[in-house]
């Protein structure tokens, strides 16, 4: 099943959610250890859902998703020029909606070299219209040394606050940590879920201890998880974490970790991003839940 069909099985699996008035209370944020600064958990990725063309059809549902993410609580918005037009349109949108400062505008370095490198990062702020980043990244660690030097200078003019890396696979996560121990990077993103739990080894534990800030991407599996829940009723005792939905049950097991800073489901829904950002309210499952909820998953 290819990325987009698995996008509309999750708008499936959760347009039977009651509606839910996210902005009535606080989204739970979290520290990112290099500066104290708190974020909100629940964020936003944009990779396939704002790769559209510029037709009201395509757009009008976009914008009133990062209306719904602004109104729900969460900031975090993560892209990369790897997404297609995503970089542009959120761009756009941004501005119509005159929604700066509050979106924290996270992209990527995605080339080889290190003069095409600086260049792909100013068209990516030009494509966001901002002249400031919050959080640059290496993705997928490609020719990662090289681009460093490109990320060190922007820190030090102001154009850019937090580095970081990322990675998406399970079979990477070695050569994330290796390079998280020869460079300093405040910020790593990486793929960890209830499916896929491979970075509570090694990788959330550095994290955790060396003062690094980690946003997590899949954390629906690139919505595979939906499909073995389909059909599923929530087991009774989530609701004494607050779940209302499986898309909220999958994402308050990823920020719930000690470790994880914020995730970044991606959603072209509005619906789906109230959903979504309900799951960042309180509670939060504590250690002998989450484990329950880990134990469940494997039974299904």
């Amino acid at each position: 099943m290819n990325r987009r069909n698995f996008f509309r099985l999750v708008a499936g699996a959760v347009v039977a959610a009651p509606a839910l008035a996210t902005d009535a209370k606080t989204m739970v944020t979290r520290r990112i250890p290099s500066s104290g600064e708190e974020v909100p958990v629940i964020g936003m990725g944009s990779s396939d859902t704002f790769d559209v063309g510029g037709s009201a059809a395509d757009v009008d549902p976009l914008r009133d998703v990062l209306r719904a993410l602004v109104a729900g609580g969460g900031r975090i918005i993560d892209t990369s020029p790897m997404y297609g037009r995503a970089e542009s349109v959120l761009g756009d949108l941004i501005a119509q909606l005159e929604l700066r400062p509050k979106p924290w505008l996270a992209t990527k370095v995605w080339t080889r070299g290190r003069q095409a490198g600086a260049e792909q990062i100013a068209e990516s702020m030009r494509r966001l219209r901002t002249d400031r980043l919050e959080l640059l990244q290496i993705h997928n660690l490609l020719d990662w040394r090289e681009h460093v030097p490109t990320l060190r200078s922007l820190q030090q003019a102001g154009k850019v606050r937090y580095s970081g890396i990322t990675h998406y696979r399970a079979d990477a996560h070695e050569e994330v940590e290796r390079v998280l121990r020869e460079e300093r990077f405040e910020w790593l993103q990486i793929n960890y879920s209830l499916a896929e739990r491979g970075a509570e080894t090694r990788l959330l534990p550095f994290c955790r201890d060396h003062g690094v800030a980690v946003m997590v991407n899949r954390p629906f599996a690139d919505g595979g998880m939906f499909a073995r829940v389909q059909g599923k009723a929530l087991p009774p005792w989530a609701a004494e974490i607050g779940c209302a939905s499986w898309g909220q049950f999958f994402l308050k097991f990823v920020v719930s970790h000690p470790a994880v800073t914020c995730t970044i489901p991606a959603t072209a829904k509005p619906r789906h991003m109230q959903d979504n950002c309900a799951a960042g309210l309180d509670p939060m499952p504590d250690a002998a839940q989450r484990a329950r909820m880990a134990e469940y998953w494997d039974s299904l």
